[in-house]
């Protein structure tokens, strides 16, 4: 198939890449590096079934030729990033979303849209399915993220109303692994850069709050099954197994054979104290459920970290 990825080039666009190339697919890689990395996709480029466009897709996308799978990744991600690009956040999940489901319709194309447990918020409801409507402070901080997201869902769900298009939406809970940027500001990543550096590991909060983390490998792995299902979705995908942030930080510092100590910071403004994913509707009609052990997966990511 010809398959078109945006965010190709991001930490988790460009796994999927590797999966869909691995299974000889045709993969064109959108991206603009706003928070992506040319040296994640760099050893793909000698592929002759990869190209790469340099695109912003807050701009409209022509692309010559037949698509048959828009996997829409493109949009910051990180809490440091939305909060410093606030507007180029909301456009990308929202004026973006809308020139990726445009492009779909005109290629008669599926668009398998990444959307987010921050859709969320700070959840009145444990653990959260996908029925839950969420508690999303509309204005606050991170409100271009989580609104422009919550308005892409509305709007995919609008064009397949009004034009029958042909689209799908998970919601991906924290995901961890190889090629995230370490100035992330994301938990693991911060914790695994003091942890190797044996500089202080900060706790926002009370350490107490909780997270539950998925191996990137098992993401990639439920993004395809969902594209390749007859889902609509929104389809959680992400670990069931929650974790309290100073378990992980323990955890990261007897991996990395670390002498950090453990320092806690107030909580930063409506951040989630807990949030966990309910996956039984992805279990039940995918199939699919995290493999990779949180052990497992973070002795790889630190040792990425290690080497990079």
């Amino acid at each position: 198939m010809n398959i078109l990825v945006t965010g190709g080039s991001g930490f988790i666009g460009s796994h999927l890449c590797e999966a869909l190339l691995a299974k000889k697919h045709n993969v064109i890689c959108i991206d603009n590096f706003g928070s992506g990395d040319a040296k994640n996709i760099q050893h793909l480029l000698q592929n002759k079934n990869f190209q790469f466009i340099k695109h912003n897709i807050i701009q409209p996308l022509q692309i010559d030729g037949k698509i048959d799978q828009i996997f829409h990744l493109a949009s910051r991600a990180s809490p440091i990033d939305y909060q410093q690009y606030p507007v180029e956040t909301a456009l990308s999940n929202s004026l973006g979303t809308h020139n990726m489901i445009k492009l779909a319709l005109e290629k008669n194309a599926t668009l398998l849209f990444s959307s987010t447990s921050e859709v969320y918020g700070d959840p009145a409801v444990h653990p959260q399915k996908e029925n839950y409507w969420g508690n999303v402070n509309p204005i606050g901080i991170r409100s271009c993220y989580d609104e422009s997201k919550r308005f892409a869902e509305a709007l995919l769900m609008a064009y397949y109303r009004e034009y029958k298009a042909k689209v799908k939406i998970i919601r991906i809970f924290n995901t961890y692994g190889p090629r995230m940027r370490k100035d992330d500001g994301r938990v693991i990543p911060n914790f695994i850069t003091q942890a190797l550096a044996n500089k202080p590991i900060t706790i926002y909060g009370n350490g107490k709050q909780t997270r539950s983390f998925c191996y990137v490998d098992d993401l990639v792995t439920g993004i395809i099954k969902m594209m390749d299902s007859d889902q609509l979705g929104p389809m959680n995908l992400g670990n069931p197994k929650e974790n309290t942030m100073i378990e992980i930080a323990n955890f990261i510092k007897k991996i990395a054979n670390s002498k950090s100590e453990i320092i806690f910071k107030p909580l930063p403004e409506d951040d989630p104290t807990r949030r966990c994913a309910d996956i039984s509707h992805a279990k039940k009609t995918l199939q699919w459920e995290p493999k990779v052990t949180l052990d497992d997966g973070l002795k790889k990511t630190v040792d990425w970290f290690r080497k990079n």
